[in-house]
């Protein structure tokens, strides 16, 4: 198959490889836009399959917005403890449950502007409660997207609001979430900051970036001995 020929080419083939591996592009399990916003804010520095061994307890118990706004400190830390940064958490999901119930009706408000404000939201979190949670166009750009598309070069930005809105031009609206997600996953499991396992990338014949084995040359050349 021949190499894309744009960089737009480049993009679409890129999310093509991803979502043919990784079919499911959210791992945080959730059953609505709140407990979306939950796991996303507990997912910081944490992988989601600890998220998802917290959540099942959390959810049960904190049904509400003004659930978590009114939560004792003390015990909220010992509940999401395991998913590290407790402290700071509980305070953003405190926080958050707060501004929602009094600022938004205890819903998640699905505009950016709007979400931004709650705390512990900041604009990757809020794209990805946009796209996941409310199937609204949303890329939420992390170091693991950042870095993965300047590897591609798909971009040289290092800013991710720019690398955000450079991919976003790229591919469509309906696509932009679960591309992120995707990538995310991939930077976590292959293509990784330190050494990136390009022997194994679904992606290295359209990496400019990847390190793969070199062939060797023809050894020098020898006179035929007279």
């Amino acid at each position: 198959m021949a190499a894309p020929r744009t960089l737009k080419g480049r993009a679409r083939e890129v999310a093509r490889r991803l979502a043919d591996e990784y079919p499911a592009a959210c791992a945080l399990v959730h059953d609505d836009p709140l407990q979306l916003l939950v796991a996303t804010i507990l997912s910081a520095q944490c992988t989601d399959e600890r998220v998802n061994q917290v959540t099942p307890g959390l959810f049960r118990k904190y049904r509400t917005a003004a659930d978590y706004g009114e939560a004792d400190p003390a015990e909220l830390e010992e509940e999401i403890r395991p998913t590290g940064f407790f402290r700071n958490k509980t305070r953003s999901l405190i926080g958050m449950g707060q501004a929602l119930d009094q600022r938004f009706g205890g819903e998640v408000p699905s505009a950016m502007e709007d979400l931004v404000t709650v705390p512990g939201v900041g604009r990757k979190t809020a794209n990805v409660v946009r796209s996941v949670g409310m199937g609204r166009p949303g890329l939420p750009v992390d170091t693991h997207v950042g870095r993965i598309a300047r590897r591609l070069g798909l971009t040289t930005a290092t800013d991710p609001v720019k690398v955000e809105h450079e991919l976003g031009a790229m591919l469509p609206p309906e696509e932009w979430g679960d591309f992120s997600l995707r990538t995310i996953l991939h930077g976590r499991q292959v293509c990784q900051a330190r050494v990136p396992k390009c022997g194994e990338c679904v992606l290295n014949d359209l990496c400019p970036s990847a390190r793969l084995p070199q062939r060797p040359g023809p050894g020098p050349s020898r006179r035929r001995a007279r």
